[in-house]
């Protein structure tokens, strides 16, 4: 099979394993067998085993000390863990942002960014296009994590984010009906723009303090979920991996 065939057969496993595992098709603990992966996405075996590898890096997946995979249990407290993780390391890019001065044209893009997340909302609480909402609040986080113009930064960023319940867009309401995250929306977007702002005005600390308390948000919806909700378990992404 040529190199190029191989790694795009690669790129098919990663995306469908971990679809299977977010969704819950592949439960916590479930050990997985390259052979079976292979007929089952029918490619060879090659691929799938780079695939797992892969997807054992993004903290999906567990490595069983004879070799193999297993799809990796979490608990409530890998997922709060998770999410303040994220929040320093965005804390961490939004400090040194601030404190060595973001490339111009970088600020302008991110600032770009905020006013068309503003444009998402409407008139009423919860007059908001989720859509376009999600699609923006991505580019947001990877222009923060980037504006220190640090690669190692960025890399620990991206690897705290990588798990789907971590992610900056994992408690966005989507489709689905839920005034608490509807309003936490506006919250989130108001940090948006003070973030920006503190950085543009080269305030480290408060910079760092915004995007460390703009992390909580995602907290207090998780935490929502379990205690008032938890018919929202199985339509969150990655929230289908958690046992307790």
């Amino acid at each position: 099979m040529r190199a190029a065939d191989l790694a795009t057969h690669g790129r098919r496993a990663v995306v469908e394993l971990r679809e299977k595992i977010v969704n819950g098709e592949l439960a916590g603990g479930t050990r997985l067998f390259e052979v079976s992966l292979a007929e089952a996405l029918d490619i060879s075996r090659t691929p799938v085993r780079e695939a797992l590898s892969r997807l054992a890096e993004e903290g999906l997946l567990d490595r069983l000390p004879n070799g193999g995979f297993t799809v990796r249990r979490f608990g409530y407290g890998d997922v709060v863990d998770a999410i303040e993780l994220r929040g320093v390391m965005e804390g961490t890019a939004a400090r040194l942002a601030a404190e060595r001065g973001a490339d111009t044209r970088a600020l302008e893009e991110i600032e770009e960014t905020v006013q068309q997340l503003d444009r998402c909302f409407g008139v009423r609480v919860d007059d908001v296009d989720f859509d376009r909402y999600s699609d923006l609040n991505e580019v947001f986080h990877r222009q923060l994590a980037a504006l220190c113009a640090s690669t190692v930064v960025l890399r620990e960023v991206e690897r705290a984010s990588a798990l789907p319940f971590a992610s900056p867009s994992a408690f966005l309401p989507n489709k689905l009906d839920v005034a608490t995250f509807r309003r936490s929306l506006r919250s989130a977007q108001d940090q948006h723009r003070t973030l920006v702002e503190a950085i543009a005005a080269r305030e480290g600390a408060r910079a760092e303090a915004i995007a460390r308390e703009h992390a909580q948000i995602a907290k207090r919806n998780l935490e929502y979920i379990f205690r008032e909700n938890r018919a929202l378990l199985g339509k969150i992404p990655g929230l289908a991996l958690i046992h307790c």
